[in-house]
């Protein structure tokens, strides 16, 4: 079978051979419906272009890498589905990592991404310091930072505003007239989590509300640890009768624990949760969330990488999105 080349792209297209290169690099003054024409065109031919060839003349290879703490969480595996489609839609394959958050491995796959020579990283795990991400700073690649930000780190980044989702769900909370609160976070080094439960907290304050330490328990992100720790929480002799999970997997566990016990939900404990991956939609009941635009996120995330290698020169650029209340059938007024 003949291989399709740039030129069979540019006469089915109709089109100098440099407006498909322009396409393919993501440069050039190209109208959104003409880049994906011209994009279909080379789907449907088959067209690849020569990644290794591009690399060895100092060009690219049209590939991003992508590390995610765990891509069983559905929040990542959202997010890395997002990236993936957008990055096939501007002509990138995507690597995805899963690093468990653990830097000897944030550390290998940054060597691994760096010799694969991709064009551009992803960071959507926890970086301590800048000190992992030097191997990719010193060869010029481009870096966003994605559900997370690192104000030490000169990279473009987009991520929801985290304290103002802790707020809208303690808001809505407060409004139903809880106030035996309690809170199920992530580990404090996910500088996300502890957001969420910053803004929670600040806004029962406002309130007249003080939420003591015992009522925030840190969790692993795994429905295990939510199960386990709400269960303790709704053993104790006065049980809050609301939980905000500052992820939908802490959520789940906690409507275990509350129908292992006998408990009802929302009848004798609301639950609010944050995210709004395809699990909070299906759960018994539907879970109330703080929801995050997942795949905007992973949209823009990979349009930032490819604009910075447009060669513009643009200043990182951090953008913060709004979050979303969604009421379903998880939080209803206190019965007591």
């Amino acid at each position: 079978m003949i291989r399709a080349t740039i030129y069979d792209v540019a006469r089915e297209a109709g089109v100098s051979i440099a407006t498909v290169s322009h396409v393919i690099n993501g440069k050039g003054k190209i109208s959104r419906e003409r880049r994906e024409e011209i994009l279909d065109i080379m789907k449907r031919l088959n067209y690849r272009p020569n990644a290794i060839a591009s690399a060895l003349a100092g060009k690219r290879t049209f590939t991003l890498g992508l590390l995610v703490p765990d891509i069983s969480n559905p929040f990542f595996a959202e997010i890395a589905r997002s990236v993936e489609d957008q990055g096939h839609q501007l002509g990138y394959s995507v690597i995805i990592c899963s690093t468990d958050n653990q830097e000897e491995k944030v550390k290998r796959y940054v060597n691994l991404l760096r010799q694969k020579q991709v064009d551009g990283v992803i960071i959507g795990t926890g970086i301590s310091h800048g000190e992992l991400l030097k191997p990719l700073q010193e060869h010029s690649l481009e870096i966003a930072l994605i559900a997370r930000d690192n104000p030490a780190l000169d990279a473009s980044s987009v991520r929801v505003h985290d304290l103002e989702g802790g707020r809208l769900a303690a808001e809505h909370l407060l409004h139903l007239g809880h106030r035996r609160l309690a809170v199920l976070a992530e580990n404090e080094r996910v500088t996300s989590s502890s957001e969420r439960v910053r803004g929670f907290v600040e806004a029962a304050a406002s309130h007249g509300l003080e939420l003591s330490p015992d009522c925030i328990a840190a969790c692993d992100h795994k429905i295990e640890d939510g199960y386990r720790r709400a269960k303790a929480m709704l053993e104790l002799a006065v049980r809050p009768t609301a939980l905000f999970c500052c992820n939908d997997l802490l959520a789940i566990g906690a409507l275990r624990a509350a129908r292992e016990l006998g408990l009802r939900v929302p009848e004798d404990c609301s639950v609010v949760s944050f995210d709004d991956t395809i699990l909070a939609s299906v759960t018994d009941p539907p879970l109330t969330v703080i929801a995050q635009p997942i795949e905007q996120m992973g949209r823009m995330a990979v349009d930032l990488v490819v604009r910075g290698l447009s060669g513009k020169g643009d200043p990182a650029r951090r953008i913060v999105l709004p979050p979303e209340l969604i009421v379903r059938q998880s939080t209803a007024l206190p019965s007591a």
